[in-house]
């Protein structure tokens, strides 16, 4: 097992929601794989490549011959008699630790879970920073409704840093109440710094 590869996928990577996936139509169809192998062994091959995307740790198979069987939904002997051809179902497959367990990996249903997982991430952080930039423009916002000058709104540090308090303080959607308590919060500690609080 040590001179087994380790999976480059976390083990409690989620892609429970993943019912999607990238197929590189040329790849396959240029592929020894679909040039020279049988339809069976095609088809199986196919399924497989599906089948992984929801095992755990994603994009791994068992290393198992009854549970790839019924995985695949075939008599056990007939997956054996397909493995055992020159050019098996399991074409590329290798296996590899993840953790303490021995699975099969893949490496173009890797390479394609981790550019998923990577545009998931990018996604993520995308959505993250808009809302940070909505809530912070909601806070300037409501600060301006309050009279505060433009120099007061218009100060980053000082938004990020009422924002902050917020956070920590405000349960729930943030209503006038919890602007004022966070601005009466910042006049009290003397967040304002001498800029003036009236336009």
């Amino acid at each position: 097992m040590a001179d087994l590869p380790d999976y480059p996928i976390d083990t409690d990577a989620s892609m429970a929601a993943h019912y999607f996936t990238t197929f590189y139509h040329d790849r396959w169809l240029n592929s020894e794989l679909h040039l020279t192998g049988s339809l069976e062994v095609q088809a199986c091959a196919l399924n497989l490549f599906f089948i992984a995307q929801k095992q755990t740790p994603v994009g791994t198979l068992p290393d198992n011959d009854a549970i790839l069987a019924r995985l695949l939904r075939i008599d056990l002997q007939m997956w054996k008699d397909l493995r055992a051809r020159a050019l098996s179902p399991l074409h590329k497959w290798r296996r590899c630790r993840c953790g303490d367990e021995i699975r099969l990996m893949h490496p173009i249903v890797t390479e394609v879970l981790l550019q998923a997982l990577g545009r998931r991430e990018a996604r993520e952080a995308s959505n993250s920073e808009k809302a940070v930039y909505q809530r912070l423009q909601r806070l300037r916002s409501a600060m301006r409704d309050m009279g505060l000058s433009k120099d007061v709104v218009g100060d980053d540090r000082l938004v990020e840093r009422i924002d902050g308090w917020m956070l920590e303080n405000v349960k729930g959607h943030r209503r006038k109440a919890a602007y004022d308590a966070a601005i009466l919060h910042a006049s009290q500690m003397k967040w304002f710094g001498g800029v003036g609080t009236a336009r």
